[in-house]
């Protein structure tokens, strides 16, 4: 019965860890498509100074600015600093999982 139980131990462990690159991707999808949609709504929806707050995200992604063009950018940066905090998080929560399969 031992060996029964650890087994369904080790199925539910490995049933429940993420996989990190798709974690990653999805993240980074979001985040992208956030950016590019803010981006253009403020575009489209245009005005005397289009989107001040938004532009100072010009300070850490170099070249960004609200346009057309900047969303592309801003879409690029966003996807890969998304996929490197879903791959992060995903990751951690996998080390977590596995420390407490061999801790139980």
């Amino acid at each position: 019965m031992t060996a029964e139980k650890e087994l369904e131990q080790v199925i539910l462990t490995r049933i429940v860890r993420l996989n990190a690159r798709i974690q990653g991707v999805v993240t980074g999808l979001i985040a992208g498509l956030l950016l590019f949609f803010a981006t253009n709504w403020l575009v489209l929806k245009g005005g005397y100074r289009v989107g001040p707050h938004l532009a100072l995200l010009g300070q850490f992604f170099i070249g960004y600015h609200v346009s057309f063009l900047g969303s592309l950018i801003g879409f690029a940066y966003a996807f890969v600093c998304g996929f490197f905090v879903g791959y992060a998080i995903a990751w951690i929560y996998n080390r977590i999982a596995d420390g407490r399969q061999r801790a139980g």
